[in-house]
Parts: C-alpha cells; sequence; structure tokens
C-alpha cells in the first residue's frame, strides 16, 4: 500500500502541475523516474490516466475521477501527520489519567497544575475512582494511566513507585494523654477505630498488614471520605488511621494527634499504573517523567 501511495503522490503532482518537468522540482525525482511511476499507477488500475501531448499531460476522463478522491484523500493523510506531529510537540492532544479524590487533592494536583501551564493546549480527562476501580480502566485503555496508592499485583500492570507514604494512627485531645508513650497495636485496637471502606487499597494495606500479625481488624466506623477520617479523629469519636504526608497539616497544626505505635506500619509508595508493553502517548510520557524526577531529587 505505501508503494501506491508514493504513486498516488506522483500522479496528483503532475495533475495539478500538467507537466512532467514542472512535477520533478517538487518531487525531487529525475523526469524518467516520474514517467515509469506513472506507467505503473496505470497498469496496477488498468485504466489510463494521462493524455500525452507535446505541451504537457492532461487528465482522462477516468483520471479526473480518480484525481477528485486521491486529491482529499492524501489532504486527510497530510492533516493527520500534521496533528501528530502537534500531539507529539504537545501543541494538542488529550491526557486522560485515572486517580483517587484523596491523592489528586494532596499529591497530582501541583503536577496538574504546572503540567497545564507549560502545555495549555493539552486537553485533560480526569477519572476519579478507587484503585481497583482505576486498574480495569488502564487494562482497556481508557485511561494513559492511573495514580494509585500501591502495591498492586496484577501481571499486565507495570507500577513505578513515586511517593513514599506512612499509615499512622491519630486521635483528638480526648485521648491525647493515652499515648504520651508508644502503645502495642493490642492497645490501639481496643479503641474505637476510624477507618476508610474496605475497598480502598490504603484500608486493605493496613488491614493485610495487621492481620498478618495475627491481629483482627475491625473498624467502628468505615468512611468513604478521607477528609472525614480527620474529622472524625477531632470530635473524639475514636482513633483515625491515616496516611501521612496527607495529615501533616493537622498533625503539625495540633488539629489531631499522631499515635506513637512500638511497631510502626511499614511505609509503602503512591505510584504510576499503566498497562505494560503498550506505549505511552508524548502527553502522557512527559507527565510520567514529571512524576518520575521528583522521586530522585
Amino acid at each position: 500500500m505505501k508503494a501506491k501511495l508514493d504513486l498516488y503522490r506522483v500522479f496528483v503532482e503532475v495533475a495539478e502541475r500538467k507537466s512532467l518537468s514542472k512535477a520533478k522540482e517538487h518531487l525531487f525525482m529525475s523526469q524518467p523516474a516520474i514517467s515509469q511511476a506513472l506507467k505503473q499507477l496505470e497498469e496496477s488500475l488498468n485504466q489510463r490516466l494521462f493524455h500525452r501531448e507535446s505541451r504537457g499531460v492532461e487528465l482522462t476522463t477516468e483520471g479526473k475521477v480518480l484525481y477528485q478522491y486521491v486529491r482529499d484523500a492524501l489532504h486527510l493523510i497530510d492533516q493527520g501527520e500534521k496533528q501528530l506531529d502537534s500531539y507529539q510537540q504537545l501543541e494538542a492532544g488529550e491526557l486522560s489519567i485515572g486517580v483517587g479524590d484523596t491523592v489528586s487533592k494532596y499529591y497530582l494536583l501541583p503536577y496538574l497544575k504546572a503540567f497545564h501551564e507549560r502545555y495549555p493546549n493539552v486537553h485533560f480527562k480526569i477519572v476519579n475512582g478507587t484503585t481497583l476501580e482505576l486498574l480495569p480502566l488502564v487494562k482497556s485503555g481508557e485511561v494513559d494511566f492511573a495514580v494509585c496508592n500501591l502495591p498492586v499485583t496484577d501481571p499486565v500492570i507495570e507500577t513505578k513507585p513515586c511517593l513514599e507514604v506512612r499509615d499512622v494512627f491519630v486521635c483528638g485531645k480526648k485521648y491525647q494523654t493515652d499515648f504520651n508513650m508508644p502503645v502495642s497495636i493490642d492497645t490501639l485496637l481496643s479503641y474505637p477505630i476510624i477507618s476508610l471502606e474496605k475497598k480502598s487499597n490504603s484500608r486493605r494495606f493496613v488491614e493485610n498488614d495487621l492481620n498478618q500479625r495475627g491481629f483482627d481488624y475491625k473498624p467502628t466506623f468505615e468512611i468513604g471520605s478521607y477528609d472525614l477520617l480527620v474529622e472524625f479523629a477531632k470530635i473524639n469519636v475514636g482513633v483515625a488511621a491515616v496516611v501521612r504526608p496527607f495529615s501533616d497539616r493537622a498533625i503539625n497544626e495540633g488539629a489531631v494527634y499522631e499515635v506513637p505505635l512500638q511497631e510502626p506500619l511499614p511505609s509503602r509508595h503512591i505510584g504510576l499504573c499503566l498497562k505494560k508493553s503498550i506505549p505511552s502517548s508524548q502527553a502522557a510520557n512527559v507527565f510520567m517523567r514529571m512524576m518520575e524526577k521528583d522521586q530522585h531529587t
């Protein structure tokens, strides 16, 4: 098909110049090579496309019909190539990112702002969901990549850690004096626990870690909004499982207090999730490099 496409480009150039000698200046081909290309095209179509005259060439009736279609087709191809070049230069295009509300608010927003300021013509599509909800969208190609709570174990998904985070427990003023010294997990779980819903990857990470240590993790309150965890802790209804640095501000301002543990939970990462072996768009590659660069600085 590519060979015939080259022949069609020669055909259109000659049809518009009405001269092989004039066409060669634009095609950067010799006149015999142009003649051979036209002959090859006519033979492949089994149609005569030009009348050869002393002053040049004129399209036959069949040639005029073909010219209308080929001219339009080549124009569309050229437009498509220009559009792809715009995408490559990030002068246009779309970037679709899957992300949870909490990660978006506390981590992703500065990157979105920086990218938009540098490439204002790239259209953003932000899809919100939990890690479990976003991974199928990565696999189907509905999002370019997702920013999720790791770990994620899936043979189709490649992960790239970006931000190290730590799961901790916080309490309000009522319980502050109970936790002046590091406490055991057993003591911690004797208090009302405030946690995210089971579908949250953060919740599963904490629950799995404590289960592996032999503890039964049964929160008294299960909440769908991360921000409400701190609010519930502030009104002293229990001890909330939160993520640092996402709750640093509330802790630093003294709105809540971190519960010191004798055996702290292990750290984990927020990171990129993308489909293995599938090339990413230029916009996605640039955005992900911005995030990965910060990890190494």
